[in-house]
């Protein structure tokens, strides 16, 4: 690993210090240019899970489809929206509803037994969106999940050799956001093929700020 975390650190006191007009909690973003990577090749289908050391922002809007006791710990866990089998299968012929599920929830979990029916009826609406559900045993304990779901972002590849995320938010720590950072570069270095000689640049950016470069 060539990045030093002082480097990082760093460059989210450059992005503190622009002039900025706003009324929100800005996320950090790190935006990873790659090079020397066929996009053609199956090693450019990157798509990592990535569990953080600290949750990167806003808390993720939860969904557990479960039944009996487990749907019970889903709702005393705090669970923003609890299915039920019989809501599951409501919802098989109404794509209305479908595409506002998907949209409303960030992170899905569903009771193991009912996985096939998870992914008959909301296979084709999750799955493009890489939000299929966690399956979850009964003895599961759920509120562990959800907050281990909660520091977890995704990391991919869309077409072009660019990787961006969330990291952070800028009321965040600038050491937390930076162990963040390093835990996304660390996996990546892994499944890269050339591992961090496979990355041209990287940079961090606020939401409504300018880019700033970390030096490698």
């Amino acid at each position: 690993m060539s990045v030093d975390t002082k480097r990082i650190v760093e460059a989210i006191k450059q992005i503190r210090q622009q002039p900025q007009k706003r009324e929100f909690n800005q996320s950090i973003e790190l935006i990873i240019n790659l090079r020397d990577i066929d996009m053609k090749k199956p090693e450019a289908k990157i798509q990592e899970n990535v569990e953080l050391p600290h949750a990167p922002g806003k808390k993720a809007r939860v969904c557990v489809i479960a039944t009996g006791e487990l749907a019970l710990k889903a709702r005393k866990a705090g669970t923003q929206l609890v299915l039920s089998e019989e809501d599951l299968e409501a919802l098989a012929t109404d794509k209305k509803r479908q595409k506002q599920l998907a949209n409303n929830c960030d992170t899905f979990f569903a009771e193991a037994r009912l996985m096939p029916l998870v992914g008959k009826t909301l296979g084709s609406i999750l799955g493009p969106r890489n939000k299929m559900p966690k399956p979850l045993p009964p003895t599961a304990d759920i509120t562990a999940q959800i907050a281990r779901w909660g520091k977890t972002i995704n990391v991919r590849l869309r077409g072009q050799p660019v990787l961006q995320c969330a990291v952070g938010t800028e009321d965040m720590e600038d050491e937390k956001i930076a162990e963040n950072i390093m835990a996304v570069l660390r996996r990546l270095e892994g499944r890269l093929k050339r591992g961090m000689k496979n990355i041209r640049a990287i940079h961090l950016k606020a939401t409504m700020g300018s880019p700033v470069k970390i030096s490698l």
